[in-house]
C-alpha cells in the first residue's frame, strides 16, 4: 500500500426502504470487488454498512434528501 494513502470516508445517503437499500448495498460492493470469490487480501482495503437516520450520530445530517423525498411524493400523480 503506497505511504501516502489513507482513509476515505464516501457517503451515500438514499430515500429506500430496508430491502432497496439491501439492494443497492450489494451493488456497491460489487462495484469495489467484482470478485467475492478472490483469494485474501483485497486489493483496496474496503468496508459498507448502512445505517438507519436513528444510528446517525447528526440526525439532521440528510435534511435535504429527506425534503427532496417529501416533494418528490408530493409531484407524482
Amino acid at each position: 500500500m503506497p505511504e501516502d494513502a489513507d482513509i476515505w470516508e464516501v457517503r451515500l445517503g438514499i430515500y429506500a426502504t430496508e430491502e432497496q437499500a439491501e439492494i443497492i448495498k450489494e451493488q456497491v460492493t460489487r462495484l469495489l470487488c467484482p470478485d467475492p470469490d478472490h483469494a485474501p487480501p483485497c486489493p483496496v482495503p474496503w468496508t459498507v454498512q448502512l445505517l438507519t437516520r436513528s444510528a446517525l450520530e447528526d440526525a439532521d445530517t440528510y435534511g435535504e434528501l429527506v425534503e427532496q423525498a417529501r416533494v418528490e411524493r408530493r409531484l407524482r400523480p
